[in-house]
């Protein structure tokens, strides 16, 4: 997919990735609508500022009203709360799937119909490392990653007829507010993960591999896990 003159929707794009993939989407030539609860936070210069929270079916639909002309969807927004299944705050656990699987879903339900009446186009799901990689402080995190990867995959099939192809982005952590109290030896800079989505998308890749660590556990997936 050609990426200048593409009409991109970038979910969460007020900070870190998302700020980054709107930026670099602009410098290849589309036009961005930069979404966010708070559309007044966003403050990427050249784009459209657009008022979505994925977990508001009302303001997805306006958001889809406001941006008809879209043909790139990136889900990006996303939530991490460090809560473990058994033990966490069950308000917590649902909270990280309502905004990490069930967004999404909304958001792609809602705009792959405007991407098909303009012609067909992409959507790029932000994924991460952990889904593949369950460890139990991060027990709900994965759980909903987990499941947005087979949503993933599963309306990449859906779609594809529909002239929409669909692009997973997974990577480890990343140098962002939202693993910033995560400890990690090496935080992936989001500007060089964006520049690799958007080249993925570019050339219609179904999995975009962000870093090492993530190409590692990919390629682990089939061994046995360890005992605990």
């Amino acid at each position: 997919m050609e990426l200048k003159d593409t009409v991109a929707v970038v979910t969460g794009a007020n900070r870190g990735l998302g700020r980054q993939l709107a930026v670099q989407l602009l410098e290849r030539g589309a036009k961005v609508y930069a979404a966010a609860r708070r559309a007044e936070s966003v403050d990427v210069a050249g784009a459209v500022p657009l008022h979505l929270d994925v977990t508001d079916e009302k303001s997805i639909r306006a958001a889809a009203g406001i941006a008809s002309d879209a043909t790139l969807l990136v889900n990006n927004a996303g939530i991490f709360t460090g809560t473990p299944l058994v033990a966490g705050d069950l308000d917590s656990v649902r909270l990280e799937m309502d905004t990490n699987f069930f967004g999404p879903l909304a958001v792609t339900r809602a705009f792959a119909p405007v991407i098909e009446s303009n012609g067909g186009g992409a959507v790029l799901n932000v994924l991460s490392v952990l889904s593949w990689l369950h460890p139990a402080g991060s027990g709900s995190y994965s759980a909903a990653k987990a499941a947005a990867w087979a949503q993933t995959n599963a309306i990449r099939e859906e779609l594809a007829p529909r002239g929409i192809t669909v692009s997973a982005l997974h990577v480890g952590y990343m140098d962002t507010d939202m693993a910033a109290g995560v400890p990690a030896e090496r935080k992936v800079d989001p500007a060089e993960v964006a520049a690799q989505a958007l080249d993925g998308i570019e050339k219609g890749l179904p999995e975009i591999l962000a870093d090492e660590v993530t190409r590692h556990v990919k390629q682990n997936l089939a061994a046995t896990p360890n005992p605990v």
